[in-house]
């Protein structure tokens, strides 16, 4: 495949693939946004703005305590934070101190947590005094995990839920931290690593993603690209912050581009559907990234077609594959017309996206973006491109793509071939230059958004005294998208399992995301010609495709 590309030929008037992407590290992007945009309001929460000048000075006071802490440039940080203030605080001050963020999901159970501390040799955690989180983080203190914990006084940004500050040594409030900031920051180079964010990669046992600040910051550049002049966020814009910071869609779609071009985030610490319409209709958001379960909850508010979204002018799903027949009724409703695409937590999480002149059909993800390179290979010799029209793995390749897994060197090598990232994904490209995925090679499971990987729930459910057997498929969810559906024979003799019990037995063995919300009993399990259970063999009964 050589230039033009075929997609080339497909884009909107007036952008062009070449449009040089511009790769920088995080500091300086919002450095540019503290002297560009001043006193202009960057972030409310709970009725509470914080102006990207007040931002800037936060960060610094940060970066210099955790210098003054004795942590030093490319020492990793992580940060154990829902939608709150500190997570941007946070993030770049870990940045502008030359450190590298480590993002840990509230959603993961405590043993979860502990490997990639340990993973990623993160110490430090950044959290913050809300109930749950609270009790988790000092759960990591306590059990040696991490030796140092870092908390953000919830009570700053007004009334919530905090708890008291815990009297640890080792528990340190943010008000607490001190340090002066050194006659220079330590310096910085877009091949940095910025974040290890955490994912399946192609084999489905998480690990992290090393994302460059040069990867971050042209994810921000590529979409610059694409939605050129008046289609951007511009100054004065309102952008509905529900989606998790913790989240690569959400870091680059809520956090970064929003900063990037002077828009107001406002920040939320969970999605409720009316709250979303109020901040539309009262305070005029102009742009909402969301992922489907969002919008089908969005659709099914009574009355949703007599409610005022006219100040909407950027509605986007991803995370998931989208129901073509959902954002359909979704325009019915509103005459809002949700855009989309397809990126990975390795992409930053850009690639393609869809063009809003052409009618959605299911599976189709759109055109590579500007400075990227998409290519179907064949399944079994990932160096050889398929024609148009045959189906094969995606492969990607492009600024915003990342170096690799961080310690992970064999994935590595089977990851990459002629400078292309494998995606795991199976699709075609048309003549025209236009992708559809039609199914992934592995088996996960994205069930809300988020990625879920059966073998790790089995290996769970496992450790039930009374399991003999267990497969895990991903089945069709009217909220999530997918869930988990479990497949389980029992011991001889042992008691009934319920589905009400085996969710009980998991809850400290698994996120919420991945607890299956069906279970079938069975004698016996399916097994391939050599004994292996067949997660196929259930699917193929039940007919079920990620993109069904």
């Amino acid at each position: 495949m050589r230039r033009p590309y075929p997609w080339e030929a497909l884009y909107p008037p007036g952008i062009h693939w070449d449009t040089p992407i511009e790769r920088g590290t995080l500091p300086e992007l919002l450095d540019r946004a503290v002297v560009q945009f001043g006193t202009a309001l960057a972030i409310e929460f709970r009725e509470r703005s914080l102006s990207f000048q007040e931002l800037g000075e936060r960060v610094d006071r940060f970066a210099a305590g955790l210098l003054g802490l004795g942590l030093r440039p490319g020492d990793a940080v992580a940060l154990y934070l829902p939608n709150t203030p500190w997570h941007p605080i946070a993030f770049f001050g870990v940045l502008r101190a030359g450190m590298r963020v480590v993002h840990l999901s509230p959603l993961d159970p405590p043993r979860a947590l502990a490997r990639k501390l340990a993973d990623s040799g993160a110490s430090t955690v950044v959290t913050t005094n809300v109930p749950r989180m609270m009790a988790s983080a000092l759960r990591l203190l306590r059990e040696n995990a991490a030796v140092r914990l870092i908390v953000g006084e919830d009570a700053e940004w007004g009334p919530g839920e905090a708890e008291d500050m815990p009297a640890e040594p080792n528990v340190l409030p943010v008000s607490r931290l001190s340090g002066s900031p050194p006659p220079a920051w330590p310096s910085l180079a877009p091949d940095d690593i910025a974040l290890l964010q955490y994912t399946g990669g192609t084999t489905g046992e998480p690990r992290a993603a090393m994302l460059t600040h040069g990867n971050l910051t042209a994810a921000v550049s590529i979409i610059d690209a694409w939605q050129p002049g008046e289609r951007n966020l511009r100054p004065g814009d309102r952008v509905i912050g529900v989606l998790p910071l913790f989240h690569i869609y959400a870091l680059t779609s809520v956090l970064l581009r929003p900063l990037h071009r002077g828009a107001e985030i406002l920040l939320r610490q969970r999605f409720d559907p009316i709250a979303t319409l109020h901040d539309i209709e009262t305070k005029r958001a102009t742009a909402f990234p969301g992922v489907p379960t969002m919008w089908i909850a969005l659709a099914s508010v009574p009355g949703l077609e007599t409610r005022d979204l006219s100040s909407l002018r950027s509605t986007t799903s991803g995370g998931a594959p989208l129901p073509v027949e959902m954002s359909d009724r979704f325009h019915r409703l509103t005459g809002v017309r949700l855009g989309g695409g397809w990126g990975m937590t390795e992409t930053s999480p850009v690639g393609a996206h869809l063009l809003s002149e052409r009618p959605y059909r299911s599976g189709e993800i759109g055109v590579p973006l500007p400075g990227i390179v998409m290519q179907v290979v064949a399944l079994d010799d990932p160096a050889r491109e398929l024609p148009c029209g045959e189906i094969g793995e995606i492969r990607i390749k492009g600024p915003n793509v990342t170096p690799g897994y961080w310690k992970r060197p064999d994935e590595n090598a089977r990851a990459f071939v002629d400078g292309f990232f494998l995606t795991g994904d199976v699709g075609s490209m048309d003549e025209t230059g236009y992708f559809t995925l039609v199914d992934r090679k592995k088996d996960m499971i994205i069930s809300g958004g988020f990625n879920v990987y059966p073998r790790i729930i089995e290996e769970a459910i496992y450790e039930h005294p009374d399991v003999a057997e267990a497969a895990v498929i991903g089945i069709p969810h009217a909220y999530r998208g997918q869930a988990a559906k479990a497949f389980v024979a029992l011991r001889p003799g042992a008691d009934e399992l319920t589905l009400e019990g085996l969710r009980i037995f998991l809850v400290e063995r698994l996120g919420r995301h991945e607890i299956p919300t069906e279970l079938e009993l069975r004698d016996s399990l399916p097994k391939t010609p050599v004994g292996k259970l067949s997660r196929h063999a259930l699917a193929a009964e039940k007919d079920l495709s990620p993109w069904t």
